[in-house]
């Protein structure tokens, strides 16, 4: 059954994205460990104009166009989960819409098994959608799915308006997004990789193959290079596609580089990881005065940020925040970040933040959780930081606490529990554990210095060969440590 107009689907559409609140009261005190957010302020100087048609009057034209979403229509199908889900489902569209710049008019939610391998919807109930569009005003559907190609041309063919699925419109969020060189090109790639499938033409003017005078009648001047435009557009992608894969992987090298000379000075890695919108960068602020952009959107922030921090002994760790999880991350977008992805992987502790205030944290949880899988990422140790426990239900953020073995329940924006989250950190950071009595020249203070920065020092004396240091220590710079080790009387 579709609801064009119920309430439940009002309340989720009838949203606009709104921007963070004020400088002033309740966020005075925050703001000052987001920092200046100049990138929110380079980001909000450019806004799309609201009024300009897209409506296609040639549809075949859609994925030569740039997505320009302003005036869209949202359509889903329910097909297993709970009503609950399923709205839970649509409201994530609608943000997801609203981030990308478009105005939510309406939205659509059809009770069905399976979705019609034809036009999504059916063709009866796509011919309401077309109503609905036209009523509105709509010049864009969006659907809470990634369609087949097959789908998105026959759905066009019915409503008359550009139909954009769930993964192009988180495909065009982060290419609006994306800042760094290699966020830019794991986008791309990633952009491509959904393209190369969906390409085709503008009717007989991209069929430009013609073998001679007996091909097709043609006769003299018509003889072209033996290949379709369509085929030299696959052609073109797939050498860009193999051309990114290149410039990832000699990315991937020099942030492996720079990852093991962190590793060989002992520092541990902490990783942030989460649902986009949780927090993640407030956290991350908040731990270090980073100054990363916070802003009250979807995947306001793509590229990977790594900063220094101390535990409350002064032992120094590194505290990295990664890109936001959703559901049914597009694969195109988990393959191209997966260099990236693979710092939670490698690192020795995990942060999983989760928002305490969402509908349905628990599904927060497992979304992430099966993309981490993907990047084999389980056997790291985890720990759910709550956020947003200001805002949140207390019996939702209770619940959790007690589902989740190693949680803890914060608020990044107001500091609220934040001091006893360092101090969890510090417990689980793997801790020296190899005692050493070693004597060391007095032309070794780099070695003393590491053991001061990297050990639990249990006690220390100056000989007259050296100094003499018993402490606790980590497996590589015991094996340093080792040709010094004091003899034994």
């Amino acid at each position: 059954m579709t609801e064009p107009r119920s309430t439940a689907t009002d309340d989720i559409l009838a949203r606009r994205a709104s921007a963070l609140a004020d400088d002033d009261g309740f966020f005075d005190d925050a703001d000052r460990f987001d920092g200046d957010q100049l990138d929110r302020e380079e980001r909000t100087a450019l806004r799309r104009v609201s009024g300009l048609s897209t409506e296609l009057e040639d549809i075949t034209e859609v994925e030569y166009r740039q997505l320009r979403l302003e005036r869209v229509v949202l359509a889903a199908v329910w097909s297993e989960g709970t009503a609950q889900d399923a709205e839970n489902s649509m409201r994530e569209l609608a943000a997801l819409a609203e981030t990308a710049g478009s105005e939510v008019l309406a939205g659509v939610l059809q009770r069905r098994q399976r979705p019609d391998p034809g036009t999504y919807l059916g063709s009866g109930k796509a011919l309401e959608l077309r109503d609905i569009v036209i009523a509105e005003g709509a010049d864009t559907v969006v659907c809470d799915t990634e369609l087949a190609p097959s789908q998105r041309r026959a759905l066009e063919d019915v409503v008359k308006v550009k139909v954009i699925d769930r993964t192009a419109l988180i495909l065009d969020i982060f290419a609006q997004h994306a800042k760094s060189k290699e966020g830019k090109a794991q986008v791309e790639l990633a952009q491509l990789q959904y393209l190369l499938p969906r390409l085709r033409g503008w009717g007989e003017s991209m069929s430009r193959q013609a073998g001679g005078q007996a091909a097709g009648g043609q006769g003299m001047g018509s003889r072209g290079p033996g290949e379709t435009k369509i085929e030299l557009d696959r052609r073109r992608i797939n050498s860009r596609i193999a051309k990114l894969r290149r410039e990832l992987s000699s990315m991937k090298t020099h942030r492996d580089t720079r990852r093991g000379a962190r590793d060989a000075h002992g520092v541990p890695a902490v990783v942030i990881a989460g649902y986009t919108n949780a927090g993640k960068s407030t956290l991350l602020n908040r731990l270090t005065h980073a100054g990363v952009l916070v802003d009250n959107q979807l995947f306001a922030t793509l590229d990977t940020t790594v900063r220094r921090a101390e535990t409350p002994e002064g032992r120094d760790f590194t505290l990295a925040d990664t890109v936001g999880f959703v559901r049914a991350l597009p694969h195109q977008l988990v393959e191209a970040f997966r260099s990236t992805l693979e710092e939670v992987a490698d690192a020795d502790l995990l942060l999983h933040v989760v928002d305490g205030s969402h509908p349905d944290p628990e599904g927060q949880i497992s979304a992430v959780r099966a993309v981490l899988a993907d990047v084999d990422a389980t056997d790291v140790k985890e720990v759910v930081v709550i956020n947003k426990a200001d805002l949140a239900d207390p019996e939702v953020v209770d619940r959790l606490l007690r589902h989740e073995r190693h949680s803890i329940a914060v608020s990044a924006r107001t500091g609220l529990g934040v001091d006893a989250l360092r101090e969890l950190i510090s417990v689980e950071l793997p801790q020296p554990d190899i005692e050493v009595d070693v004597v060391l020249p007095y032309d070794r203070g780099d070695l003393v210095s590491r053991i001061y920065e990297e050990a639990d020092i249990l006690g220390e004396d100056h000989l007259a060969e050296g100094t003499r240091v018993r402490a606790k220590v980590m497996g590589d710079l015991a094996a340093e440590l080792a040709p010094f080790a004091a003899k034994t009387a």
